[in-house]
């Protein structure tokens, strides 16, 4: 930990030039596989938020993250310390359409599924295994409407608390366990 911190003095005023990936390497990377999860952000602009989702996806062996190229955080110094250099392991497309990228992964053979506190089923009780793909929408509007009704399916998440939910990271790495748990 000492050696990162030496290393990264001065790291917040210096650019953080990263190389996104393609939608198309996401489907190569997958290509093959029976187990292949991305998760999409729907217009997610909070970069501690990024961060944090782009290191439970890294940690959970997903294939990669997709975001869209405008109204939506985007990789930088703060998102790299965030997800604790995740990013570098990880792929991450910018896409200038999420509808169009979702619509592309079903041809591809996954499944698309909308995380959504609205959802009439559980995620106990939803397909999240194989080859999957999940919608997360911002904190404050959720998912967008074209997208939504993209998906194959909707689910949320279980609660018994008083909270209205979850900051849509920590639901994320709720949901990218259960899909670990049923590939093992």
């Amino acid at each position: 930990m000492r050696e990162w911190r030496e290393q990264s003095q001065g790291f917040e005023d210096a650019p953080y030039a990263y190389q996104y990936a393609t939608l198309y390497d996401l489907i190569e990377l997958a290509r093959g596989k029976k187990n292949a999860l991305i998760v999409a952000l729907d217009h997610i602009t909070d970069v501690g938020n990024l961060g944090a989702i782009i290191r439970s996806a890294e940690v959970v062996g997903a294939t990669g993250v997709i975001i869209p190229k405008k109204r939506a955080a985007g990789v930088n110094n703060t998102v790299y310390r965030t997800s604790a250099g995740a990013v570098e392991y990880i792929k991450i497309a910018q896409e200038a359409n999420i509808t169009q990228s979702l619509k592309r992964l079903k041809d591809e053979g996954f499944w698309v599924g909308a995380a959504s506190a609205t959802a009439p089923t559980s995620l106990w009780k939803a397909p999240i295994e194989g080859r999957l793909v999940v919608v997360m929408g911002a904190e404050d509007t959720g998912i967008s409407r074209l997208v939504r009704q993209t998906c194959d399916f909707e689910f949320k998440l279980p609660q018994q608390g008083f909270t209205q939910s979850l900051n849509v990271a920590q639901a994320w790495t709720a949901i990218a366990y259960e899909w670990l748990r049923r590939a093992q």
